[in-house]
């Protein structure tokens, strides 16, 4: 883990290397900008982030304010000298900084705020790994409900299809590799992402019967009506996709965001078609073209459920 001071001066940044380095490795820069280039290049090796308060240009409050913003997990401190302490009390009373250092620094405190940062900055990112573990066993929770919540909503329109349809869009969301839902867990409680879960559905359900009454009164070919779904002319006897998103969105979405009638079009057509359709990477692009439904074992509902939680990283 490393520290990064930014001071426009040269010899402060000398002092403070040779004072430091001891502790961790230190990368130094001479502006603010220079600093945010540093955060964009190494924040993932970045620990604490020592920033000077009078440079040419920027202050260095509000470099901190960028690191908050974009490194939250990074330890923020600001170095000032005695007559610009209201500065860094503004800095701390904002959340900007964790603590100032006043200049000129004495050793032995200096070395103790930074182990004491170091520190800190070690916890923080203990938690954050365990917060991501979290998150990516819940995500694959999520997935696995999605998936049950589909199954249901689709037995209930069209209880013969279902089962091969859900099957098909469960196999269409594994080839395409679709990223895990955007799911903020600081702002949702279990019974509200319940709810929010529940009115998505609803939306599904309204979506697909909307669709399937639609094509079922005259839409003609199968693959040109799922192609004007999503605003896509099939190329030949398949659609092709440079995003693979319309296929798996019903799946991957974010939680508590609406669901469009693109978005239902894949699951309506696939139980219109009795889940008799392949998806398939083609040089970068996604083929999708109508093929017999694939084979499933009894079990398939919960081996996929598996597969989906929790994610890889």
């Amino acid at each position: 883990m490393k520290i990064l001071y930014v001071d426009d001066e040269a010899m402060a940044l000398k002092y403070f290397e040779r004072l430091v380095s001891p502790l961790a490795p230190v990368i130094t820069a001479t502006s603010v900008e220079e600093g945010r280039e540093m955060l964009r290049l190494h924040g993932a090796e970045i620990g604490v982030l020592v920033s000077d308060q009078r440079m040419p240009g920027e202050r260095g409050n509000e470099l901190l304010r960028y690191a908050r913003e974009h490194h939250p997990g990074i330890v923020r401190m600001l170095t000032t000298a005695y007559s610009e302490l209201g500065e860094a009390i503004e800095a701390i009373n904002a959340g900007e900084i964790y603590r100032y250092i006043s200049k000129p620094w004495a050793l032995e405190s200096l070395r103790t705020d930074l182990k004491n940062a170091l520190e800190l900055a070690e916890l923080r990112r203990e938690r954050d790994g365990l917060m991501r573990e979290k998150m990516l066993a819940h995500q694959g929770q999520l997935l696995g409900s999605r998936l049950c919540q589909l199954l249901g909503v689709a037995a209930a329109i069209r209880p013969d299809q279902a089962d091969a349809a859900l099957h098909a869009l469960a196999r269409s969301a594994l080839v395409v590799g679709a990223p895990a839902p955007d799911v903020d867990w600081r702002r949702w409680d279990h019974a509200d992402l319940l709810q929010a879960e529940a009115r998505r559905a609803v939306q599904v359900a309204q979506g697909v019967r909307h669709w399937l009454q639609s094509w079922e009164t005259g839409a003609g070919d199968p693959l040109a009506a799922l192609g004007a779904a999503w605003g896509v002319a099939p190329s030949g006897p398949a659609i092709v996709l440079d995003d693979p998103a319309r296929v798996a969105r019903l799946m991957h979405g974010p939680a508590g965001g609406d669901v469009s009638p693109a978005d239902v079009a894949w699951l309506a057509w696939l139980l219109w078609q009795g889940g008799a359709a392949r998806v398939q990477d083609d040089a970068g692009r996604w083929r999708i073209e109508p093929a017999e439904p694939a084979a499933r074992a009894a079990d398939w509902l919960a081996a996929t459920i598996e597969r989906f939680g929790p994610l890889p990283a």
